[in-house]
């Protein structure tokens, strides 16, 4: 049917009234309006580099991240294959037990024609299931032996401390019993841990022992997932997995990849997702071990000149211009979702990737310190089409930025120009935290800045919330509970034998986690041991301290035993999730502020049909303090002053409180309810 001219241009109308005046980040945010031309010259750089590796759409990111499939080595129904990108290299040779470690030409690989990479192709019985071998690489005036960039086992020598790479081929593969997974992200409540320091003995963790002994205590808690440290190689294991070796191979120092296969199965059998820390923002600088000359070649997989080196982690910096460094490193958060069942990942040392600067030394103190220029455009874009990646092999994926210095857009959508990640690290929260503990005395904590702190994010994406980081458990630093208590701890720990130094570190500890936990938008993150507070840093074996894992452990003993004041922060810890969990579509419940007053030190605040209530003050405590909340009655469903948790128990909570008539607030159905609120403590109510 023909049209006129008229509804011509009123359809052309209707058709420029849907087109959004800007980007969804700038419409969410006017603020960023000035800086639109960046945003949008980021999205449009990721979406053209997009383009060039699937060929305009012929193929697919997915298919594009194939490279462990191809790279590294291989059993076929022929035999093996073996391939390596080392464009530098003149020969290459794989030498191991199979050959006594000489080169041989039988075990020599050919450049394919036209590219950098090698392949060797070797009969079935040419190597078997248990073998060390390595690459001895030629180059242009030297050579070297190097464990493969690609390959996916690693183990390291007891005696000798070498590192070496593995035939892997085990005659029967793991099968998974939990085959479909899908996470519970109503909240997401993490349990971030390290395998090798789960276990209470002075020794290395392994897989099987964390699987048995510490994964029933995270599900007995109430966390639905765990973030794991330290997963993939690296060679010194006191650098908590941060400075990676070999990016494919789980930590072998943990044991077997079944072994850790069966650990991520157990868990989602019993409902909880498994993320990893995954390391894209450095890598190590070992030659042998790692990437760091891998053919001759110190650029190949790194930036050249000054970037090539990060000044403040003695480590390498990933050159995110190269399509190849980006196929490794796509490739690489495909395998451990797909050989391992990961469910997603929290990108590691974020701020680094984004600035060329690695975020040191700069403030970022308003918007335009986040679009001048310092930003490094190959890594936003890297990291821009991970998350696609990620999210286009599960939907259901669990992403989570790492991030201190605040870019806008981390975890905002795509499609509204931002890097796509699920979540952002909420530092500011534990940075908070720490300053106020240390510098303001209790009488001076403002329950208006706490409450503003708490819920300090962008509207549009969302957050894991956390009251302290695994960094304040290391040595040189201190937790949460070991700064208020301190040497306290070994001497007045045990029930019956507090000092007032302890009853007010256990009383503000659960404040803490209450007050951080009940504001999340997001999700909320503890790390193992800190839930009871765990008395003592992490000091992994070294020189210093005689290669001893004594500090490089958790103390499940401490928690267990009832006669110290351990299980009374874990028990409260297991509350606290339980009452979170009540409330349906909690990170998504608005939280609407009830009353705070800086002068009484109180804070209240509902989500749902929960009612906060705290009292910061260290001496006064409340009679009969009004609080207007929506008429009807309300029972205490957890007490911070309960003497279940450590408290004194000043409270009557088996009563039911009932709010009282004021005709002023009729029309608005909210009455006012009285409540004892005990000095130091906060209480949850339910609304009935």
């Amino acid at each position: 049917m023909a049209t006129t001219k008229k509804e011509q241009a009123s359809a052309k109308n209707r058709t420029a009234a849907k087109k959004p005046a800007h980007i969804g980040l700038v419409k969410n945010d006017p603020y960023l309006e000035p800086f639109e031309p960046a945003i949008t010259g980021r999205h449009d750089h990721a979406v053209w580099k997009l383009n060039q590796l699937t060929r305009n759409g012929k193929t697919t990111l997915v298919d594009f991240a194939n490279g462990y499939e191809y790279f590294g080595l291989h059993k076929t129904a022929r035999g093996w294959v073996f391939r390596e990108w080392a464009p530098n290299a003149t020969d290459i040779y794989l030498v191991g037990d199979f050959n006594n470690w000489q080169e041989d030409e039988k075990y020599k690989a050919k450049r394919i024609e036209g590219t950098g990479n090698w392949e060797l192709k070797l009969p079935g019985k040419a190597m078997k299931h248990g073998d060390l071998f390595k690459m001895r690489v030629h180059w242009k005036g030297g050579e070297g032996e190097r464990i493969p960039a690609w390959i996916q086992r690693v183990v390291q020598d007891d005696e000798t401390k070498i590192f070496s790479a593995q035939v892997w081929n085990p005659e029967k593969p793991y099968e998974w019993k939990k085959k479909q997974f899908r996470p519970n992200k109503n909240p997401l409540l993490i349990y971030e841990c390290h395998i090798g320091m789960g276990q209470d003995a002075e020794k290395v963790g392994t897989y099987t022992e964390f699987k048995d002994n510490v994964l029933p205590r995270v599900i007995k808690d109430g966390y639905n997932c765990i973030q794991i440290m330290a997963i993939q190689e690296h060679p010194y294991y006191g650098s908590f997995g941060y400075h990676v070796s070999s990016f494919f191979a789980a930590s072998s120092r943990f044991g077997t990849p079944e072994e850790l296969k069966a650990l991520i199965d157990e868990a989602h059998q019993n409902g909880i997702a498994v993320i990893m820390d995954i390391v894209h923002s450095h890598a190590v600088k070992n030659e042998i071990e790692g990437l760091g000359n891998l053919a001759g070649d110190p650029n190949q997989f790194f930036y050249p000149g000054d970037r090539h080196e990060h000044p403040a982690w003695d480590s390498l910096c990933f050159d995110y211009g190269k399509d190849e460094v980006i196929h490794f490193l796509l490739s690489n958060c495909k395998y451990w979702m797909q050989e391992y069942h990961f469910d997603g990942f929290r990108f590691d040392g974020v701020t680094s990737m984004l600035y060329y600067s690695h975020g040191l030394g700069e403030a970022f103190t308003n918007y335009g310190d986040y679009f001048n220029g310092h930003e490094d455009d190959n890594a936003i874009c890297y990291l821009t089409l991970a998350n696609l990646l990620i999210h286009q092999i599960n939907k259901n994926a669990i992403t989570i930025a790492e991030e201190v210095s605040g870019m806008p857009g981390l975890a905002a959508r795509f499609e509204d120009g931002g890097f796509g990640f699920n979540y952002r690290m909420a530092m500011n929260i534990p940075d908070y935290w720490i300053k106020t503990i240390k510098e303001v005395p209790d009488e001076n904590w403002k329950p208006s800045s706490i409450f503003w702190e708490v819920k300090n994010r962008r509207p549009d994406e969302k957050t894991i919330s956390y009251c302290e980081s695994h960094d304040q458990a290391l040595v040189g630093d201190k937790t949460i509970v070991f700064r208020f208590i301190d040497a306290d701890m070994y001497w007045h720990f045990k029930k019956g034998d507090e000092n007032e130094t302890v009853h007010r570190g256990i009383a503000l500890h659960k404040m803490i986690r209450l007050v951080t936990a009940a504001a999340i938008n997001g999700g909320y993150l503890n790390f193992m041991g800190n839930e009871f507070g765990h008395p003592e840093w992490i000091d992994f074996p070294r020189e210093g301290n005689g290669w001893s894992h004594k500090y490089a452990r958790r103390q499940w003993n401490l928690v267990d035993n009832h006669d110290l004041c351990y299980h009374w922060l874990g028990d409260f810890d297991r509350e606290m999730l339980k009452v979170i969990k009540s409330q349906k579509h909690f990170q998504d419940t608005p939280v609407q502020e009830i009353w705070h007053s800086d002068g009484d030190q109180m804070l209240a605040f509902m989500r749902g049909d929960l009612l906060f209530v705290f009292n910061f003050s260290p001496t006064q405590s409340w009679t009969d303090y009004g609080l207007l909340v929506p008429t009807g009655s309300y029972d205490v469903v957890l007490n911070t002053d309960s003497k279940d948790f450590g408290g004194n128990g000043f409270a009557d909570d088996t009563m039911t409180h009932f709010t009282n008539f004021d005709p002023v607030y009729v029309k608005d159905h909210k009455e006012w309810l009285k409540l004892y609120v005990p000095a130091r403590s906060a209480v949850v109510l339910k609304k009935n």
